[in-house]
C-alpha cells in the first residue's frame, strides 16, 4: 500500500526530492564467499558453518574516504549503508551482541569511519537495518531462515521468542540513532507477513517506530515496517515503475527505485552480468522523468575496495552527471502539456522553468516535439553537455511549398548536428518563458 505524503513527511523529504540520486552499499561477511548476500539463505548454510568468515573478516584495504570521494564524484547525493544485513553481522560496535567486526580480526568499528568521511564530503546519511536476523538466538525460524528445511532444527528452536528480539532491535535501532549524529535515512528491510512470514506485529512496529520519531523527528523512514502510511518514500526494488507514482486519491508520492550494478547487492566475484554504463544513466533519468530518485548500490570486496567493475561504472556515470546534473538536481516530471517525442525521456526543474530533453536514441537531424505548450513557452533551446545553441523552428512551416513539411502550428521542432556528441546521453536543456 502506497505511504502518504503528510505534511510532516514531505517537510522531511525536501532534501531527498532535490538530490534525488545516492548509493547504496552491501557491506558484510558475505563479501567473502563472494557469490551472493543471500548466500546463507540459498545455500542453507547453518551458523556453525559460516562461523568461518567471521573469523576471519579483515577488510585491511577499507579506506572510506576513497569510497566518499568515489560517491561524490560520480554525483550522488546520499548514501545508505547496510549496518547490519540478514546474516545478523554488525559493522558497528554495538553493545548488544558479539556478532560484530570490533570482534573480528578487523578489531574495529566499521560504521562511524565510514559515516564521518561521507559527511566530510557532503553527503546526506542513511542507515540500512535489516528486520530478519539468521544469527540471532530469538529470531523464530521462518519461510526464508537459512535452515528452514531441517525439520528437527525447527522442533529444537521452536520456542524462540520473538519479542526478545523486537526489544534488541530497539535496543540496536537506538545505538544507531544516538551514537552517530543527524541520520538522515532509516532503511528497514523487509516485511514478509502471512503464512510462515513476519509483519508489524512480530517486529512490533508501532512501538519500533514511535521510539524512532521520538529520538530523531525529522529522519526519513522506508514503508517496510508493515505499517499501512508510516513511511515517507516507497521503494520498488530492481524494476522501474512505468510512470510516477501515486497515492490511492492520485496524488504524487515520494518513492526510489533501489537497483544494482549487476544481478547481486554483495560482492559477487564471478558474476559478469554487470549492467552498461549508459543503462545506469538511463535507468537515473527514468527515474527523474517519473518524479522519483535512484539509489545505485555497490557491494564493496572483503578486503574493502570496490572493485574495478564498480569503480569503472561510477566513474563513467560521474562523467557525465558533471556535465548534466542540472538536468538530475531539482528535477522532476515535466507538466502533462509537454508530450515528450518518441525516444526520449523528459525532466523539468520547476525553479527554473527548464525542460530537459534526454535523447535515449540518436535521431536523423530533427526532433519535432508537439503540442502548443512547446510552441507557446519555448524562448530557447542548447546542449547542455557544451552549451551550444540548438536552433530550432515553431509556428511557420520549415519549408515552404513542400509537401512533406517539419513543423507546424502546434509542434516545435529542433535541429541537431547529424553525428551524436561524445556523451552517452545527449541532453536538450529548452528555456521556457518566464511569464508563462
Amino acid at each position: 500500500m502506497a505511504a502518504k505524503v503528510k505534511s510532516s513527511s514531505k517537510s522531511r523529504t525536501s532534501w531527498f526530492t532535490q538530490d534525488r540520486f545516492g548509493m547504496f552499499i552491501h557491506w558484510g561477511l558475505y563479501s567473502m564467499p563472494a557469490r551472493h548476500e543471500w548466500i546463507r539463505n540459498y545455500e542453507r548454510i547453518s551458523n556453525e558453518e559460516y562461523q568461518k568468515y567471521f573469523d576471519r573478516f579483515n577488510p585491511d584495504l577499507y579506506e572510506p574516504k576513497e569510497w566518499a570521494r568515489m560517491a561524490k564524484n560520480a554525483g550522488m547525493k546520499y548514501f545508505v549503508i547496510t549496518a547490519k544485513h540478514h546474516e545478523g553481522f554488525c559493522l558497528w560496535d554495538s553493545k548488544y551482541t558479539d556478532y560484530k567486526a570490533a570482534k573480528t580480526p578487523c578489531g574495529k568499528d566499521l560504521l562511524k569511519p565510514m559515516i564521518d568521511a561521507f559527511r566530510a564530503e557532503g553527503l546526506k546519511v542513511g542507515l540500512y537495518y535489516s528486520l530478519i536476523d539468521w544469527h540471532h538466538p530469538d529470531f523464530p525460524i521462518d519461510k526464508h531462515h537459512p535452515q528452514r528445511d531441517d525439520k528437527a532444527f525447527r522442533e529444537r528452536e521452536k520456542n524462540r521468542d520473538v519479542r526478545k528480539y523486537a526489544a534488541y532491535m530497539r535496543n540496536q535501532v537506538t545505538e544507531l540513532l544516538t551514537k552517530f549524529g543527524k541520520i538522515d535515512i532509516l532503511w528497514f528491510d523487509f516485511s514478509y507477513p502471512g503464512e510462515d512470514g513476519k509483519g508489524h506485529k512480530d517486529w512490533e512496529s508501532e512501538k519500533l517506530l514511535k521510539l524512532i520519531r521520538k529520538l530523531q523527528p525529522d529522519i526519513m523512514l522506508d514503508n517496510r515496517l508493515d505499517i499501512p502510511g508510516s513511511g515517507d518514500f516507497e521503494t520498488p526494488e530492481q524494476f522501474q515503475p512505468c510512470e510516477g507514482l501515486k497515492d490511492k486519491d492520485g496524488n504524487p508520492i515520494v518513492w526510489e527505485a533501489c537497483q544494482t550494478l549487476s544481478g547481486s547487492w554483495g560482492y559477487n566475484r564471478d558474476e559478469m552480468t554487470f549492467r552498461e554504463n549508459d543503462e545506469l544513466i538511463m535507468t537515473l533519468i527514468d527515474s527523474v522523468s517519473k518524479g522519483g530518485n535512484l539509489l545505485l548500490n555497490v557491494g564493496p570486496t572483503a578486503r574493502g575496495e570496490f572493485d574495478y567493475r564498480a569503480q569503472d561504472r561510477l566513474s563513467a556515470i560521474g562523467e557525465w552527471m558533471r556535465r548534466h546534473n542540472r538536468a538530475i538536481y531539482g528535477c522532476t516530471q515535466a507538466p502533462a502539456e509537454f508530450k515528450c517525442p518518441p525516444g526520449c525521456k523528459l525532466t523539468y526543474n520547476p525553479a527554473t522553468k527548464r525542460i530537459y530533453l534526454h535523447i535515449l536514441a540518436w535521431p536523423y537531424k530533427h526532433i519535432t516535439m508537439e503540442g502548443k505548450a512547446y510552441v507557446d513557452q519555448v524562448e530557447y533551446a542548447q546542449f547542455l553537455h557544451d552549451g551550444s545553441e540548438i536552433a530550432m523552428k515553431g509556428l511557420e512551416p520549415w519549408q515552404e511549398g513542400q509537401n512533406h513539411k517539419l513543423g507546424g502550428e502546434s509542434t516545435l521542432s529542433i535541429t541537431l548536428p547529424q553525428m551524436k556528441p561524445k556523451v552517452s546521453v545527449p541532453v536538450v536543456e529548452l528555456f521556457l518563458k518566464k511569464n508563462k
